[in-house]
C-alpha cells in the first residue's frame, strides 16, 4: 500500500474575531507518536485557552486507530470537526492539534467548528508529505553474470539495496514495495533463466 503521510512536522496561524488559532500537524505512524507529539504542543503552550487535538494513525480514511479531543471547548466543537478534515485529506499517518489563545470574543458552535476544522484543512494546504511505501524485505542469491541486470531491475522498481555479499555467489539484500514483490520475483526468474534464489525475511 501507498499513500502520503506528512513529510514533517508544519505549523499556521490565524486570528479569528481575536482568537488566535495554530495548527501544528505531525507525522503520527502510531497512537503512541501521536500521543507523543500533542504532549509536546501542550507543553510548548502551556498557557494557552485550549489545545484540541485529532489524529489518524493508518492509512488515509481509516478508522482503526483515531482520537480526538476538545479540550474544554464545547462537546462536538473542536475534535470532531478536526478528526473529520483529517479523514478526509488523503494524508495517512497524521495529527493535529490546535492551540487557541481566546481573544474575548465567543465564536458560537458553528463558528468554532468551522474554526477548528478550518486551521487543519488551511495546514493541510501547505503541507509537505512524502509517500509511505510497505516494503518487504528479501535476499536474493544470484550469479555475478546477472548482477547489473538486476541492479537496473531493482532501480526501476524501486528495489533498495541495503547490503552486498560476494563470494562464489552474488548475496544481494533488499527492501522493495510490497505491491511489486510478484512482478520482481518473475522478472529476475527471467533475467537468471530461474537460476536465482530468493528468500524472504522478517526484517
Amino acid at each position: 500500500m501507498r499513500y502520503p503521510v506528512p513529510a514533517r512536522r508544519h505549523r499556521v496561524e490565524e486570528s479569528i474575531r481575536r482568537s488566535r488559532f495554530i495548527t501544528t500537524v505531525s507525522p503520527a505512524p502510531d497512537p503512541d507518536a501521536a500521543q507523543e507529539f500533542m504532549a509536546g504542543i501542550r507543553a510548548e503552550f502551556p498557557d494557552a485557552t485550549h489545545n484540541c487535538w485529532a489524529f489518524v494513525a493508518g492509512p488515509p480514511g481509516s478508522t482503526a486507530a483515531v482520537g480526538m479531543s476538545d479540550d474544554g471547548e464545547p462537546h462536538g466543537t473542536a475534535g470532531r470537526p478536526m478528526l473529520e478534515a483529517l479523514l478526509h485529506s488523503g494524508v495517512g499517518e497524521i495529527a493535529a492539534v490546535v492551540t487557541r489563545y481566546y481573544g474575548g470574543v465567543k465564536l458560537g458552535k458553528g463558528g468554532l467548528q468551522r474554526a477548528y476544522s478550518g486551521g487543519v484543512r488551511l495546514a493541510l494546504e501547505s503541507l509537505p508529505t512524502t509517500e509511505r511505501v510497505d516494503r518487504a524485505a528479501l535476499v536474493l542469491e544470484i550469479e555475478y553474470a546477472a548482477l547489473d541486470p538486476v541492479r537496473r531491475l531493482a532501480a526501476d522498481l524501486d528495489v533498495v539495496v541495503r547490503d552486498e555479499t560476494y563470494t562464489d555467489i552474488v548475496r544481494l539484500d533488499l527492501h522493495l514495495p510490497q505491491d511489486v514483490v510478484d512482478g520482481f520475483h518473475n522478472r529476475v526468474s527471467e533475467l537468471t533463466a530461474g537460476k536465482a534464489r530468493v528468500i524472504a525475511t522478517d526484517q
